[in-house]
C-alpha cells in the first residue's frame, strides 16, 4: 500500500502549541467507526459519550527529560536518550558524524560518558558507568524536556508534558490523547460506572516520525517497550465477557494490547485489514501526516473516513497534534 495515501496538509496555524486549559475543554471529534458520521462534541462530554460498564484503558509511562548538552573541548553535542540496554544506553546523538567509537563526552554538570557503539540505524551505545536510576535522576536535575520539533516553546515544566496518571518512567514522548483527562473528569466517568485500566509503553521517537517508504511494507517499524499487567487483563476480558466495550485511550495503548503480550518489546505495524481483536472504540489525537499513527486510525475506521474527518477538523479549527484536539472512533 503506498506511504502516499496517508498524507494531508495541514496549515501550520493549526499545530497547537499548548494544551488548552482546563485540558478537558479540547474539542472532541466523535465519529462512527463504520460510517464515518461526525459530531463536534467536547472532551468533558465523554460521560455522556460513554456507557456504564465501559472500560477505559490508559498508558500510564511518564516522559524523562530525554535531551542532554555534552562537549568534547570546544565541541558541544546534543545526545537525546532512547533507552537502557544492558549495561549502557541507547541514544541519538547531534551531530553524530563528529563521534567515534572510544569518544569520551562530558555533561554539563561533569558526568563522563563513554561512546561504545554507532549502529546503522544512526543511534548509539553509551555508558555512564552508572545505574539506569542514577542516570534518570541526572536527567531530571540537568535534562531538558523532549518536545517535539514542531512545538516551538519549551514548556515550564515537564509536568506540561505529562499525563495526570503518568507513574513508570520511561518514555521520550508523551502519550498525548491522555493530555485531556482531569482529575475532575475521571472521577465523574468513574461515577457513571466507566471503568479505568492501565497498561505502559514506553513511546520512543519513531512514534511521531513520518515514515520515509514509498509503501507501508517497506517500513521497518520501531521497538518499543511494553508491560500488561494481569489486573488489566482481567479488566478486559470482564468488560468484554459482560457485552461492553473496551475504550483504547491513544495509538499506544492500542498498540500495547493489539501485541497480546504480557510485557516485553514489541514492533507491531497496524495497518488497513488488521482485524482488532481487543479494543471497540479510541480516543485519539490528530497525527501527523504519512505517520504509523495516522495508517493505525486509519485500519481502526477506513482510510476514507480518516481524512474526511481531518478535513472537517481543519475546516472547524480542530487544533492538532501533541497538544492539540481528539478524536473518538466508536
Amino acid at each position: 500500500m503506498q506511504t502516499s495515501l496517508f498524507d494531508y496538509h495541514l496549515l501550520a496555524d493549526r499545530i497547537a502549541q499548548k494544551s488548552i486549559e482546563p485540558r478537558d475543554h479540547a474539542k472532541l471529534l466523535v465519529m462512527d467507526r463504520e460510517t464515518g458520521e461526525l459530531q463536534d462534541r467536547h472532551i468533558f462530554d465523554l460521560p455522556d459519550l460513554l456507557a456504564p460498564g465501559d472500560l477505559l484503558v490508559m498508558n500510564n509511562s511518564k516522559v524523562f527529560k530525554a535531551r542532554l548538552t555534552a562537549h568534547r573541548g570546544a565541541s558541544i553535542f546534543e545526545i537525546f536518550l532512547l533507552r537502557p540496554n544492558k549495561s549502557h544506553w541507547l541514544a541519538l546523538a547531534q551531530p553524530a558524524k563528529k563521534l567515534r567509537v572510544g569518544d569520551q563526552l562530558t555533561l554539563i554538570n561533569g558526568t563522563a560518558l563513554t561512546l561504545v557503539e554507532k549502529n546503522f540505524d544512526g543511534t548509539i551505545l553509551i555508558d555512564f558507568q552508572k545505574s539506569p536510576e542514577e542516570i534518570l535522576a541526572l536527567t531530571d536535575q540537568i535534562g531538558e524536556i523532549p518536545i517535539p520539533p514542531y512545538v516551538k516553546n519549551q514548556p515550564k515544566n515537564l509536568t506540561d508534558y505529562q499525563t495526570i496518571y503518568a507513574e513508570k518512567t520511561g518514555s521520550v514522548a508523551a502519550p498525548t490523547a491522555g493530555f485531556h483527562f482531569t482529575t475532575e473528569l475521571l472521577q465523574k466517568l468513574k461515577m457513571k460506572g466507566i471503568k479505568q485500566g492501565f497498561v505502559t509503553l514506553h513511546v520512543g521517537l519513531g512514534t511521531f516520525r513520518p515514515m520515509k517508504t514509498e509503501t507501508l511494507e517497506e517500513h521497518k517499524m520501531h521497538e518499543e517497550w511494553v508491560d500488561v499487567p494481569e489486573e488489566t487483563r482481567v479488566l478486559i476480558e470482564k468488560t468484554k465477557q459482560a457485552g461492553h466495550r473496551v475504550i483504547a485511550i491513544g495509538t499506544t495503548t492500542v498498540r500495547a494490547l493489539e501485541s497480546d503480550m504480557t510485557s516485553g518489546f514489541t514492533q507491531i505495524f497496524i495497518t488497513p485489514g488488521y482485524s482488532f481483536k481487543k479494543i471497540d472504540g479510541l480516543l485519539t489525537n490528530f497525527h501527523l501526516p504519512k505517520s504509523t499513527l495516522l495508517v493505525l486510525v486509519s485500519a481502526f475506521s477506513s482510510r476514507t473516513n480518516i481524512l474526511r474527518a481531518y478535513q472537517h477538523a481543519m475546516d472547524h479549527e480542530y487544533r492538532f497534534y501533541s497538544f492539540g484536539d481528539a478524536m473518538l472512533i466508536i
